[in-house]
């Protein structure tokens, strides 16, 4: 699935925070590429420096040294209208406390992206994604009405609005019993085999890590193993397999 050409490449990229008079060195030296269409777990304890690089790969963050280049373009000479257009239509960003206005629908959410963008056509783009995640029957419901798994479910259909090529997801099973997880990481393998669309994820579990196919692992700021999945695991069956390709067919505007 993955092309020859890298969609992301990180070369030598170190972060160094100042903490006071004491500087934490976040990431020491970080090289990578990630091609078009692959899935990838980010591995690493607490400190290890995985969130840092994804906000980094985001282009939330800045590395103190070193190159990023998203699709060719070294990241750190765009300006700030390519940086915020990498953002908003490049990148959907999926979180571990799924980060939803609390008293406002599910479909409200969706929008919100789409709101930002100037975009037209809000409400159909919306439903076509809350229904590619299993909730086009849950669009009116508030995040209080709904279970923690349909909530991420929700913030997954909001990262999917601005059709972007690449999701990062740090911790996205991280507040989910193992069913709600499950589900979600079957979400992501559908979207990655069925649309091509690049899938990073920061995880702590080796479980979830699993339903990839390629594992990175840091350390004190630098990368000790890539290594293939050899035999990923599928994450139950296709539950939303008549929805996959919505987003692709019908969501252009």
């Amino acid at each position: 699935m993955s092309s020859n050409h890298p969609l992301i490449e990180v070369e030598n990229v170190t972060k160094v925070y100042q903490m006071g008079q004491v500087q934490v060195h976040a990431l020491r030296g970080v090289s990578l590429q990630v091609h078009p269409g692959e899935l990838v777990a980010i591995m690493g304890a607490s400190g290890s420096g995985k969130s840092t690089l994804m906000n980094i790969l985001g282009a939330l963050d800045v590395p103190t040294s070193g190159v990023y280049r998203l699709e060719g373009q070294d990241v750190g000479r765009m300006n700030d209208r390519q940086l915020a257009n990498v953002r908003n239509r490049r990148i959907g960003f999926v979180f571990q406390t799924f980060n939803l206005l609390p008293r406002t629908s599910a479909l409200a959410n969706v929008e919100l992206p789409l709101i930002y963008g100037g975009v037209w056509n809000r409400r159909q783009r919306c439903l076509e994604a809350l229904e590619m995640v299993g909730l086009g029957d849950r669009i009116h419901h508030s995040p209080n009405e709904l279970s923690g798994g349909e909530q991420q479910r929700v913030a997954i259909a909001r990262a999917l609005v601005n059709e972007p090529s690449i999701i990062l997801a740090d911790e996205p099973t991280g507040n989910l019993d193992s069913k709600a997880g499950a589900e979600i990481m079957r979400i992501f393998q559908q979207l990655n085999e069925e649309q091509g669309i690049t899938i990073i994820l920061v995880t702590h579990e080796p479980d979830i890590a699993e339903h990839t196919r390629r594992i990175i692992r840091l350390h004190d700021g630098l990368v000790v193993g890539d290594d293939p999945v050899k035999n990923p695991r599928q994450a139950g069956e296709h539950m939303y397999a008549r929805n996959a390709r919505h987003l692709v067919n019908n969501g252009k505007s």
